[in-house]
């Protein structure tokens, strides 16, 4: 279970840090947005602890295949150049679509 990844320190905002490599959260999900702190053992020498959030099971695991899911999209759509932003035109063009229909109560059971 003990692996080890590389970290670089770098510059974030008008602060410092450590940037983890993609791999680190690929393989451990469930630290991505944690909390934490780093204690200092030494003067060469420090660990940091990463506590994640809690959550129900399946609630954690449905979140994860989501953010999974959202993960590749992203970057299936940077990698290909196909994002574009959401216009007001797009939005109107979406409300003509849609003007006028009804939905029957049963099939907003049935959701």
């Amino acid at each position: 279970m003990s692996n080890s990844y590389s970290i670089r320190s770098t510059k974030i905002g008008n602060s410092a840090g450590f940037r983890l490599p993609a791999e680190f959260y690929r393989e451990h999900p469930q630290f991505a947005n944690a909390d934490g702190w780093i204690e200092v053992l030494s003067p060469d020498t420090a660990i940091v602890r990463i506590v994640p959030q809690s959550n129900n099971d399946e609630d954690t695991e449905e979140s994860l295949m989501m953010q999974l899911f959202l993960d590749f999209a992203i970057a299936e759509a940077l990698k290909n150049n196909t994002l574009q932003p959401y216009t007001t035109e797009m939005s109107e063009a979406a409300r003509n679509l849609i003007e006028g229909v009804e939905l029957d109560n049963e099939s907003l059971e049935d959701a």
